[in-house]
């Protein structure tokens, strides 16, 4: 058998499988579903530096980055199972129970595991390997004789006069492989195009939140100033739209959470065990503030940060109400997905405006961001306070207490957002003309603190104050603009630093993300001509 049919019989086998099960992940759920729980646990396994390498090099793409990097492995294996069975037809049925066996202990290590989730692998694997026997009945069968309509070999009528051995070999009935191959092809198809549609009808509450009329808060955010943005062409928007937020997780396929189903049981080291749901949350005393939130793997000069206005319940309330114990210093938090999160509780009891968010710039949380409900604790980078989909508050230690997902990676237990400024325009390499003004600005942020001042330096020469935008208030990111005239032509560097409200200027002692963020000063450089 050619090496491309080979190749095809393992790949439509697999195909088979992998429809087969996706239809039957519609009793199960869209994460029990063989490649996203494959995914999933890929994420889970892979070493940090890799995760970091992700983030840089694709950004927000990641996840389907690794979705597309598993189906091709996915495909490379299958083609090697079809090799495999055109020699020997038991060693192939093994390779298909091998990649229905990944996709079973994948389901099966997923935080939120039931044995229920390997039920699509299970299934999956069977019809892999049924379609599997019909295609290899189909090519190994002997030719009843040379005139048989329905045998014929792919050497040609010159091999009917070799051996027995060989034309057994060789034999393929290619009528009976290309009725074979469209019935699979067609099972392949309609099963995951079919368990596709109904995992998207029966689990997505794209619908449910629509139908959310979000309550008048208690206490309404202030109007923003109205120099607060200062419309300068290229620079970031002081409000960062629902549908660009930044989003990094670890989540391969959004939870899909119906806000009538939705709990969250506090609990733990606390005098009073409680449990809400949404309907609670909403009928709660509710807080409107502008936050700006940041990602720890935010690189100097990065776009992993975002502004909103969140609408939410205070977290103090919800604490003071549980009553945490005099020593419970750790607030750990679980998401519906398996992830979790460390917080300080004196960080959450003490921080203005720390909340469970529901409203995000006016509507409902969307999906990618943690609908129904999240945690918010500004101040502190995402992964030590910014839990989506939350559904588990338990009051712990961190000396005794559970240790959370990143901080089992070794990222830092507690991670204050450090003073950071990017310039966002001119863009890195651009080309100037000497002589002609351009706006330098960018945005810079030093959550709780506040920015007082930013300044800009061209090459290593002497700090210009910039001119900054109004500021919101402390938990925000402030705009600044700098007028720069190049005297002189060629390669030149610009430089930006910013000055929290302590009156501490940001460090320019470069750092990586890992283990507790960035830091170091923004360095662009221009071609001026």
């Amino acid at each position: 058998m050619g090496i491309l049919l080979s190749a095809m019989v393992g790949l439509v086998s697999a195909a088979v499988a992998l429809g087969v099960a996706q239809l039957v992940a519609v009793l199960t759920g869209p994460t029990s579903a063989p490649v996203n729980a494959v995914g999933q646990g890929v994420i889970r396994l892979t070493p940090e530096s890799v995760k970091e390498f992700a983030i840089r090099a694709f950004g927000e793409n990641d996840k389907l980055v690794l979705l597309l990097s598993t189906y091709a492995l996915v495909a490379v294996f299958a083609a090697i199972v079809g090799f495999v069975a055109a020699v020997n037809r038991r060693l192939g049925v093994v390779g298909i129970a091998v990649f229905g066996a990944i996709g079973i202990v994948a389901t099966q290590t997923s935080p939120d595991a039931s044995p229920l989730a390997a039920a699509p692998s299970i299934v999956g694997t069977v019809a892999g390997i049924a379609a599997l026997m019909l295609f290899t009945r189909h090519i190994h069968r002997r030719p009843t004789s040379p005139s048989d309509p329905d045998d014929d070999t792919s050497e040609g009528t010159a091999d009917r006069a070799g051996s027995t051995r060989d034309r057994k070999r060789l034999a393929v009935n290619r009528r009976g492989l290309l009725t074979t191959g469209g019935a699979a092809a067609a099972v392949a198809l309609l099963g995951g195009g079919a368990g596709t549609y109904l995992l998207g009808k029966r689990f997505d509450v794209t619908a449910a939140r629509r139908r959310i009329v979000l309550p008048k808060p208690s206490s309404q955010a202030p109007p923003l100033p109205a120099s607060v943005d200062l419309k300068v062409p290229e620079l970031t928007s002081f409000t960062t739209p629902n549908s660009t937020f930044y989003r990094v997780d670890t989540a391969l396929v959004l939870p899909q959470i119906n806000p009538d189903q939705w709990l969250l049981r506090i609990h733990g080291m606390v005098d009073r065990e409680i449990t809400l749901g949404y309907a609670d949350l909403l009928r709660r005393r509710l807080i409107e503030r502008d936050i700006t939130f940041t990602c720890v793997s935010n690189e100097i000069g990065g776009q992993l940060a975002g502004h909103a206005r969140w609408l939410g319940v205070p977290l103090i309330d919800i604490l003071r109400e549980a009553g945490p114990h005099p020593d419970a210093d750790q607030i750990f938090t679980t998401s519906q997905d398996g992830w979790t999160c460390g917080t300080p509780t004196d960080a959450a009891m003490r921080v203005p405006n720390a909340m469970l968010a529901i409203g995000m710039n006016g509507e409902p949380l969307p999906l990618a961001h943690g609908f129904p409900v999240r945690m918010i604790v500004p101040g502190l980078y995402g992964y030590v306070s910014g839990t989506k989909w939350i559904t588990d508050l338990e009051l712990t230690t961190f000396a005794a207490g559970p240790k959370p997902y990143w901080v089992r990676r070794h990222w830092a237990a507690t991670a204050p957002i450090k003073t950071m400024s990017r310039i966002d325009t001119p863009r890195a390499l651009s080309e100037l003309s000497r002589g002609k003004t351009v706006k330098v600005a960018g945005m810079a942020w030093a959550q709780n603190r506040g920015v007082s001042k930013v300044e800009v330096r061209v090459g290593d020469g002497d700090w210009r104050p910039a001119r900054m935008a109004a500021a919101a208030n402390t938990q925000t990111w402030r705009q600044w603009v700098w007028d720069w005239t190049p005297a002189s032509t060629g390669l030149q560097s610009l430089s930006v630093r910013a000055t929290d409200g302590t009156g501490a200027i940001q460090t320019n002692q470069r750092a990586d993300p890992f283990p507790n963020g960035s830091s170091g000063w923004h360095t662009v450089s221009f071609n001026v001509s």
